[in-house]
Parts: C-alpha cells; structure tokens; sequence
C-alpha cells in the first residue's frame, strides 16, 4: 500500500470531524447594521434554549445564537422572536443587558425596540421552560402598529 500525500489525507479527516456529532460549529455570520438597514426586515432561523439557566430570562445556549455588529447610532430598531414554546430574548451589549419574555396569555412574543448605538450585541434566544424549539429571529427599522 503506498503512503498517501498528507495534502490528500487532511481534508477528509477536517471533514470527519466537523461532521461528528457534538460538535459546535456556526454558519451565522455576524450581521452588520449600519444606520439604516439594506433589507427590511432581517430574519435569520435557529433552536431556542439550552442548558444556562439565566435565573431571569429562560434557559440558553453558552454560545449566542447570534451577533450583531452596529456599525453607526440607529435611531430605531426592533430585534423579535417568533416560535414555539415559552421563547426569551436575551441581548447583551457593550454596555447593557436586555431580557424580553414572551407572555403566553396575550400570544405576544418577546421583542425589544429603541435606540441602538454602536458595537457588538450578542443575541440569545431561551425557552422558559427549557424546551428547544425552531424560532424566526427579526431586525426590522419599521416601527410596529
């Protein structure tokens, strides 16, 4: 048997291993917003919860679902979740901590709006309950009715 070229033998062991189960891998990029958004509304899918209990926004992943970079002051804008279970939105900024919390009598998911000034937010989407469940995560500049 003759001795394969590492070049050869490396991709197919990089692939084995991205590909094992367990392991934590992300295909979101960051998401950068300017003063005004390109795409109105941004929506990006994911799993909600995780096994951190934040002790007063749900249970969540260790690893943010998401980043966003704002680059400039956005005068508006409104980060909301859509999905099943119990879900939590949880944003941790440079300066601030925010937790909104669907309430399950009124339907009404968990969503935070205002002011945005600029750096990096982490996003992170919980479950109450500490279910996991598909969600919709939205950064939309429209103001809701």
């Amino acid at each position: 048997m003759k001795n394969q070229p590492i070049w050869a033998i490396v991709p197919t062991a990089l692939a084995l291993i991205l590909s094992a189960p367990g392991v934590a891998r992300s295909n979101d990029p960051t998401i950068e917003v300017g003063a005004t958004l390109k795409t109105d509304p941004i929506a990006l899918q994911g799993q909600s919860g995780g096994s951190v209990s934040t002790k007063d926004c749900g249970y969540i992943s260790s690893k943010a679902n998401h980043l966003v970079k704002i680059t400039q002051r956005n005068d508006y804008l409104r980060f909301s979740i859509t999905g099943g279970g119990q879900p939590t939105l949880l944003i941790e900024g440079p300066k601030d901590r925010f937790c909104a919390i669907a309430d399950p009598t009124s339907g009404e998911n968990p969503e935070i709006s205002g002011v945005w000034l600029p750096g990096t937010y982490r996003i992170y989407v919980g479950d109450r309950a500490g279910g996991q469940h598909n969600y919709t995560f939205s950064i939309s500049s429209r103001k809701s009715s």
